[in-house]
């Protein structure tokens, strides 16, 4: 399966200049039809907890946006998005949309970043999300979930194959960023694929540092600090070779 990380400079607040910015990121990157395409966390907007400019309703335009990408380069989109919730805030989900326009997963971020007051705005997720796509079951995830490993095993409990992180990660915890990537993918036996940022908001730098790690914790592709997409290449053989050879999950009472 071919991946696409798309490493974005989101412009602060400003949903449509994003949505081009995207748009010509991935349009330099080409996609072959079959890939999957991965947009960090709230990249429309920034990591903003204002409701008034990020919240969406439910096929609001970042949603549209990401049916158009699914639509022009037949392929799976996944990309951050803040959807209205009905107790009056949002809630930080990644979106997952297939190449015909349907909605393949709608996660919503189980561990909403209470040292930035997104607990405040945010409505927690209760739940896990897994998708099909070209023959492997994905879970997507996003940032401070990172830190919490048994929702990850969680994922893998129900079939997960490969954890998908978008993220607004900022530069002073970076090498966590890093190093908990490779441990998730170490631990579970999975492909792990980590999407984040770069450039400046208000608030934090972001050095981007988007990767594709395997499932024995080598990091494959490597987006670097610059704005950029990168591309690697998920081979499910591997995994399920290392899986069928090595007992760790088997031993955990997880069927492999």
């Amino acid at each position: 399966m071919n991946v696409h990380l798309v490493q974005i400079d989101s412009v602060w607040e400003d949903r449509s200049a994003n949505h081009d910015k995207a748009r010509q990121l991935i349009e330099r990157a080409s996609p072959l039809p079959g890939s999957l395409i991965i947009l960090p966390e709230t990249f429309s907007t920034g990591f903003s907890m204002n409701l008034a400019v990020t919240a969406e309703p439910e096929k609001g335009p970042t949603e549209q946006f990401l049916r158009e990408m699914a639509a022009q380069y037949q392929s799976c989109v996944i990309g951050g998005v803040v959807t209205s919730a009905s107790d009056g805030r949002g809630m930080n989900q990644s979106l997952v949309i297939a190449p015909d326009g349907s909605v393949l997963a709608r996660y919503t971020k189980n561990n909403p970043f209470s040292l930035g007051g997104e607990n405040q705005v945010h409505l927690a997720g209760t739940g896990i999300s897994l998708f099909e796509w070209q023959g492997l079951r994905i879970a997507p995830l996003i940032c401070y979930d990172l830190r919490f490993p048994e929702l990850a095993r969680s994922t893998i409990r129900a079939g997960a194959e490969v954890l998908v992180f978008i993220a607004a990660w900022p530069v002073k915890r970076i090498q966590h960023w890093i190093t908990l990537l490779q441990a998730r993918a170490i631990e579970n036996l999975a492909y792990v694929i980590g999407v984040n940022r770069c450039g400046t908001d208000p608030e934090f730098t972001y050095t981007g540092r988007s990767i594709v790690v395997d499932p024995h914790g080598l990091i494959i592709a490597d987006a670097a600090e610059q704005e950029r997409v990168i591309s690697a290449q998920i081979d499910p053989a591997v995994l399920r070779a290392w899986r069928s050879q090595f007992p760790a999950l088997r031993d955990a009472g997880i069927p492999s």
